[in-house]
């Protein structure tokens, strides 16, 4: 698998400078030396198999996901920036956010298990730390808050899941079994097991699973308060019936 998956790596990842067979070994020296790697790749394609209807199987994903294979080129990034060639590594961020539109700096923490669906516009600053079983949509942010030096990243727990859009800024804590909704600013910390929303996003309802991330479910349910006796929407009742068909 390691060097099925180096193969298609090197292929997209190398440059004039650095060509197809040295990217490839530096690809594979990292899978060899990291056992953990080995791990996270079976265990992020396992989560795409069993959270993502599109893949119907392993080989799909494997070979044409570029969430996928986004995610275990920063695991190569990763490794060779805690292995003191630091220049590679960026190097590295680079050719992952021009080739596959996702930019993870390569001094995150990620653990496995990692769904990012679609991935287009994922951003991930350098003191971010992801733990294992997340769920992550496309174009969504964990960033700092401007010039502030030092951690200033989020820290997410696991079994989380973070809708498309949002973005998540600061320090900030995202308890385990956290759900966040699409396009929500998250500027505070989120319990665990809570759904936030909006813009700033605030707790509009406790989970009802565990683990959100599992389950992809991005409703909002068990809602702690409505707003002047509003209730949820179950269809467009006032468009005409042709547009809700």
């Amino acid at each position: 698998m390691e060097e099925a998956l180096g193969g298609i790596l090197s292929s997209k990842l190398a440059t004039t400078t650095v060509t197809e067979d040295r990217m490839q070994s530096l690809i594979l020296h990292s899978f060899a030396a990291c056992p953990t790697i080995q791990r996270a790749i079976r265990n992020d394609l396992q989560a795409i198999v069993d959270r993502d209807p599109v893949a119907e199987g392993y080989l799909r994903p494997f070979v044409f996901f570029k969430s996928f294979q986004a995610l275990q080129a920063y695991r190569v990034a990763h490794w060779h920036w805690n292995h003191g060639s630091r220049f590679l590594a960026v190097f590295l961020q680079n050719r992952i956010s021009e080739i596959f539109a996702v930019d993870i700096h390569p001094a995150a923490k990620i653990g496995s298990g990692i769904l990012m669906d679609h991935a287009t516009g994922i951003v991930v600053g350098e003191t971010s730390i992801i733990e294992d079983n997340v769920s992550i949509l496309h174009k969504v942010t964990l960033g700092g808050t401007g010039k502030q030096s030092g951690d200033r990243h989020p820290k997410v727990g696991q079994g989380v899941l973070i809708g498309a859009g949002s973005k998540i800024l600061g320090n900030v804590e995202i308890g385990a079994g956290a759900k966040i909704g699409a396009g929500s600013v998250v500027l505070d910390a989120v319990p665990p097991h809570c759904t936030v929303a909006g813009v700033p996003a605030r707790i509009v309802a406790r989970n009802s699973t565990m683990n959100p991330a599992l389950e992809m479910d991005q409703q909002f349910h068990t809602i702690l308060k409505m707003e002047a006796g509003f209730a949820p929407l179950k269809r467009l009742r006032f468009l005409p019936k042709s547009l809700n068909d």
